[in-house]
């Protein structure tokens, strides 16, 4: 396989492997950790309407599902890829760090969550990706 393409597929196979795993968490979260009382945790206004009443160990399985999607699709990237592992891998977690702000600005959520899962749920999990690719 010509390696533009190679990468491009690593790039494309990266997001959607670690688009299924978060969003995999994501579904079977609340049978964990169940949610407040009343709250729908499915829904971008059932999260702003209830985020009040969540309690640390609430924010426990969202960061797994960020951390974890962005870990396997680094991993898929750099062991696909054509190129260097470590770009590949970097260029998943950026793309999942976008997704991460962009969640910020639509779902609110308390300072240090936003602060722990942007420092810790991508770039580095991109990092451990590639590491782990070699």
């Amino acid at each position: 396989m010509h390696p533009v393409l190679k990468n491009i597929l690593a790039i494309v196979l990266g997001l959607v492997a670690g688009s299924l795993v978060n969003g995999g968490i994501i579904q079977i979260s609340s049978s964990i950790i169940a949610p407040p009382e009343g709250v729908d945790v499915m829904t971008a206004e059932g999260l702003k309407a209830g985020l009040h009443l969540f309690e640390p160990k609430h924010f426990l399985m969202p960061f797994l599902a960020h951390a974890l999607g962005t870990l396997f699709g680094a991993f898929v990237a750099a062991k696909i890829c054509a190129g260097p592992k470590l770009l590949y891998a970097m260029i998943i977690g950026f793309f999942f760090l976008f997704g991460g702000i962009s969640m910020i600005f639509m779902v609110p959520s308390p300072l240090w969550f936003s602060i722990v899962d942007l420092t810790l749920a991508y770039l580095l999990m991109a990092f451990l990706g590639a590491r782990l690719a070699k």
